[in-house]
């Protein structure tokens, strides 16, 4: 059902997006997808969580090179971004919760806190190395990192690249600077 959800919304787009259609392609009837899901984007929700299912919790790379290590990170976001599998049901899903203040609390608790809570302990590694500011508001940091990637995605008016990440993480790095 959530291959079935996935590769529907990349087909037709969310708006277009049917339960009855998600049905249909995984060969099962309406009442078994409202019983595991209360809404279409609750479905589509699950679809791009189950792509990271398997994967051992979420840890991002400490090499011991903060820039290296964020510039890592930032072009795979980028990439992923890009990549047709995710783009339609992550923008499908970014709509959705605008919309549905319960999907939205489920986004938070199982996607965006734990990933969130990943990319700080990254961040607060880098503090105890003295490769970032000790007092440095490492929400900020991320808000800095994060922020405007996402915004030229949400937008689509200049590529995602391995420079914008680079330029990023530069930019990111020399603000918070130790002293």
């Amino acid at each position: 059902m959530l291959t079935a959800a996935r590769e529907l919304v990349s087909e037709v787009g969310y708006a277009k997006l049917t339960i009855e259609a998600i049905a249909a392609r995984a060969g099962v009837g309406k009442q078994t997808i409202y019983r595991w899901w209360p809404s279409k984007g609750a479905v589509v929700f699950d679809s791009i969580l189950a792509l990271s299912e398997g994967e051992r919790g979420i840890e991002l790379p400490d090499t011991g090179d903060l820039e290296a290590d964020l510039k890592t990170v930032l072009r795979a976001t980028a990439a992923e971004f890009a990549d047709a599998e995710f783009e339609a049901p992550i923008r499908a899903l970014q709509t959705e919760i605008i919309n549905d203040p319960d999907l939205a609390a489920i986004y938070r608790e199982k996607m965006e806190a734990p990933m969130r809570e990943a990319k700080k302990q990254r961040l607060r590694s880098a503090q105890r190395a003295g490769q970032l500011d000790a007092d440095a508001d490492l929400d900020l940091v991320l808000d800095f990192l994060y922020a405007p990637l996402t915004q030229r995605w949400l937008e689509r008016s200049r590529p995602l690249d391995d420079a914008f990440a680079d330029a990023l993480v530069e930019a990111t790095l020399r603000a918070f600077r130790p002293a």
